[in-house]
């Protein structure tokens, strides 16, 4: 009897639109439905709720943030974070933070274009005649519409149209090695998926502007740089700032006239 109940309230399920139940992909629609009322064990953090399905999904709504804030109220850590504080604003978790997959499974799948999507959702009606979300919407799919802002600037091929809307220095100012110095427009050179630039182009070696982002190492203020530095390169009468004299652009380590050497 327990089987029928189970198997009824699964088809129930389905009929009201399982994906509102659990994070489901596209092609749910191929998914038996034993998935749907079975839909894998919790990640071992959740797994005391394995028997507990409404402490976390609400019928037909399915996971609310509310239900997930009810639990990690006290986690100060997250919103103490520059990194992390946007969770104090957002009203969405389940895009990000995907459960059912396995105890020893990563539950937080970060996804830069999920972020512009519940941007988007956070905004106010936009059907509304003179709202401020109307306007505001409007906006922004005009820039995705024309791929371009009032001020174009250029942006990394890697990085999507939504990924472009995105506020890089909310998050990840604490991340800017460069100070500022570039400003905040990061996908300028940065794709979302790596920090590093792979695809990088370093400007001529004839430049004479090195000093405006390297900073030259403590010993380069020091008599070592009089002494050694300056004549392992040949240039006994060069200047801290004048990085182009002594080293090349492929490599801090390959001095002019020197070759590879590195003796800090």
């Amino acid at each position: 009897m327990m089987k029928w109940i189970i198997i009824v309230l699964g088809l129930v399920a389905a009929g009201f639109g399982v994906s509102h139940f659990i994070h489901m992909p596209e092609d749910s629609a191929q998914i038996p439905w034993e998935k749907m009322v079975e839909p894998g064990s919790l990640n071992k953090a959740h797994a005391f709720l394995a028997d507990d399905c409404l402490s976390c999904h609400t019928p037909v709504k399915g996971v609310e943030r509310d239900k997930c804030v009810a639990c990690h109220a006290n986690d100060t850590h997250i919103v103490a974070r520059q990194p992390t504080a946007f969770h104090t604003d957002i009203k969405e978790c389940a895009s990000c933070h995907v459960e059912h997959k396995g105890e020893s499974a990563n539950i937080s799948l970060m996804s830069h274009i999920a972020l512009v999507d519940i941007g988007f959702n956070m905004l106010p009606n936009p059907n509304v005649p003179f709202d401020e979300g109307a306007a505001t919407m409007a906006f922004l799919e005009n820039i995705l519409a024309n791929k371009q802002t009032p001020d174009p600037l250029f942006v990394h091929p890697e990085v999507s149209d939504k990924e472009a809307l995105l506020n890089c220095t909310q998050c990840h100012s604490n991340d800017d090695r460069h100070l500022g110095l570039f400003g905040e427009d990061c996908v300028q050179c940065h794709s979302t998926d790596k920090w590093s630039l792979p695809k990088f182009i370093h400007p001529s070696s004839q430049s004479r502007d090195c000093n405006q982002c390297h900073e030259a190492p403590p010993s380069h203020y020091m008599q070592h740089f009089k002494m050694i530095s300056a004549k392992v390169a040949g240039e006994p009468k060069a200047k801290v700032e004048e990085c182009y004299a002594c080293h090349q652009s492929t490599s801090w380590n390959d001095i002019k006239r020197a070759g590879w050497y590195k003796h800090h």
